[in-house]
């Protein structure tokens, strides 16, 4: 498969004209946009909007910024020939989410469409839907122009299902001092997703020695259903010279059985990738290569390029690291609780993780 990188993006807007002005893709919008700049090779892109039937111009407008992070998101969510929904992966995040749209559809690689919808409110009839982009770089447009594609693809929406996590009580310690209590508070969040996923799949789950005092509902994690308490009973790491010792502040592992090890996680939300992959490499050299065994980074979305290069450094190769996004983390947390499923392998937990290793990651669109 392939995938189309933020910079592909940013290089494709960075080609259209700047002397001139372009639509957005809704007629109703009497807006115009306008590139100032676009900084090479990630962004972000700056541009101006006005609507000139109400005296607005370059002159009188001010500068808008569409930040590398959104584009990120954008370029995240994107797979050739499939509709994508800019309200639904930018939710009510960033004002310029519809200026970065019809910027888009301006480039060759991309067209407008209007998937049918389903309406499972009135017999699951197939009505005309909302305005989608999609990515076709097999069939390029001219530049500088925006055309539609006729589909004949449907989309059944779905109603997104939020994820509500407790309140989370972070133990005052010299490691929570150093990192700002939003982004430990976000790093806990995931763990205890993981710890609820692993619940769900039948893992019990190891969290690292020093996150086992933070309180969820009201109980410290560490007596959570389904939580290791100590390495020494587990026979897949005790017998092995050095490898407790390794394992001990690995965010994540998830057991099965007493038999297997599905996954070795760390979940980089602030820190460097190096580190936590470099915490898995000394558990990696002081265990068995178990062949079933996933070692995984568990990070924001838009870490996805970060995590690629440092997961390919040659020190690291040998983990043939997987990569498991938030938004995927969620997403399969979200599952679990909603269907409670149930007999399902560990393989399944590779339809959530992507391949790092550049023999087997995706095809990068240049």
């Amino acid at each position: 498969m392939i995938q189309i990188t933020t910079a592909n993006i940013v290089s494709s807007i960075a080609q259209l004209p700047r002397n001139r002005t372009y639509n957005y893709i809704n007629p109703v919008t009497r807006n115009m946009i306008e590139i100032v700049d676009v900084s090479l090779p990630e962004g972000p892109i700056v541009i101006k909007r006005y609507n000139p039937a109400n005296g607005g111009s370059s002159s009188n407008s001010t500068e808008t910024s569409i930040s590398t992070q959104m584009i990120q998101r954008v370029a995240n969510a994107i797979l050739p020939n499939q509709p994508i929904n800019f309200d639904r992966v930018l939710g009510a995040s960033y004002n310029t989410r519809s200026a970065l749209e019809s910027l888009m559809a301006h480039t060759p690689q991309f067209f407008y469409c209007y998937p049918g919808r389903i309406d499972s409110s009135h017999e699951h009839k197939v009505s005309r839907g909302h305005k989608h982009l999609m990515w076709l770089p097999a069939k390029p447009h001219s530049l500088g122009i925006m055309e539609e594609i006729k589909t004949s693809i449907t989309i059944s929406e779905i109603p997104a299902k939020e994820i509500y996590y407790d309140s989370l009580v972070i133990p005052n310690d010299e490691d929570s001092s150093k990192l700002d209590i939003d982004i430990k508070r976000r790093h806990s969040q995931i763990q205890i997703a993981l710890i609820m996923i692993g619940q769900q799949l039948g893992f019990r789950t190891w969290i690292a020695q020093n996150d086992k005092g933070i309180i969820y509902n009201n109980q410290r994690i560490a007596e959570m259903p389904g939580v290791v308490d100590s390495l020494q009973q587990e026979k897949l790491i005790y017998p092995h010279d050095g490898a407790v010792k390794s394992a001990l502040l690995i965010d994540c592992i998830w057991f099965k059985n007493g038999k297997l090890m599905p996954a070795v996680m760390e979940v980089e939300h602030s820190t460097g990738v190096t580190s936590g992959l470099t915490r898995m490499k000394n558990l990696y050299d002081h265990i068995p290569a178990y062949s079933q065994t996933r070692y995984v980074i568990v990070a924001p979305d838009e870490d996805r390029k970060k995590v690629f290069k440092e997961a390919n450094k040659p020190q690291f190769e040998v983990l043939n690291t997987k990569f498991f996004p938030y938004s995927a983390v969620e997403e399969l947390y979200s599952l679990c609780q909603r269907r409670k499923i149930r007999g399902i392998t560990e393989e399944f937990l590779d339809s959530f993780m992507e391949p790092t290793i550049e023999s087997q990651a995706p095809t990068i669109y240049n």
